[in-house]
């Protein structure tokens, strides 16, 4: 049978995902008969998990719709403030809680994210189909600049990071997903991602440096690795970079 065309323009950020040509304007595409909407737009190399309303010839749609010849299809990023209630959402309502799962190509980005309090899930030998897993699970969002990760049909939460630097990776999230409020700096480990406890100095002394034990009363421990950490110099130096940066 042969292919028909639709009419498509994508909005915001979505044209992050488009080649120039495409970008901030109306353009044709073709498709297979029986191809739905979600079929179309992600052969076109935009993530479902970015996308939040749909209009197909001005009417909301689901995912699932069915595309026939000649169909305008309007395509919308995730509103962040914008009331779009008497219309259909595509994506699933947001997570409870707003913790992450990063892929093996974003282990930077998931230690600022733990020094900023955040919950990331990290490790470097987690591939596509346990990332999918963990984010189905577990109710994370998945983050990667992967586009064919997030057009896993399991994943409903993630993002597609638009940098390749990991602070400017930080910031990314931090405003995509309105985490100023939820920022608890050096409250987690930066190892292992688990919350970390207080500690007195007489507890720690035999396991930190002479100096440190003698210079410093405030001390937090890792109660999974043992890690201990404490607000020295490095300590400083991290705080400063993230409040210049967010």
């Amino acid at each position: 049978m042969p292919e028909k065309t639709a009419m498509l323009r994508f909005y915001e950020e979505l044209n992050d995902f488009l080649p120039e040509g495409r970008r901030k304007k109306e353009f044709s595409a073709r498709f297979s008969p029986g191809d739905t909407v979600k079929a179309l737009i992600e052969s076109l190399g935009v993530p479902h998990t970015e996308i939040d309303l749909i209009l197909v010839n001005g009417v909301s749609a689901s995912f699932e719709h069915p595309l026939r010849n000649g169909d305008r299809i309007s395509v919308y990023p995730v509103f962040e403030s914008l009331e779009i209630g008497q219309v259909t959402r595509v994506r699933p309502e947001a997570l409870r809680r707003t913790r992450f799962v990063a892929d093996v190509h974003l282990g930077r980005l998931a230690k600022l994210l733990r020094m900023l309090g955040l919950d990331c899930l990290y490790s470097n030998s987690c591939d596509d189909r346990t990332l999918s897993r963990i984010s189905s699970d577990e109710g994370r969002i998945i983050l990667t600049r992967d586009r064919e990760l997030l057009k896993r049909s399991i994943i409903t939460h993630g993002y597609c990071l638009r940098s390749d630097r990991p602070m400017e990776q930080l910031i990314e999230v931090v405003k995509r997903f309105d985490l100023r409020e939820k920022i608890r700096p050096f409250s987690r480990c930066l190892r292992c991602n688990t919350l970390l406890q207080e500690a007195d100095r007489d507890s720690v002394a035999a396991s930190v440096p002479q100096y440190v034990a003698r210079t410093y009363r405030s001390f937090k421990r890792c109660p999974d690795c043992g890690r201990i950490y404490w607000r020295g110099s490095h300590w400083e130096h991290m705080k400063g970079l993230l409040e210049a940066s967010l």
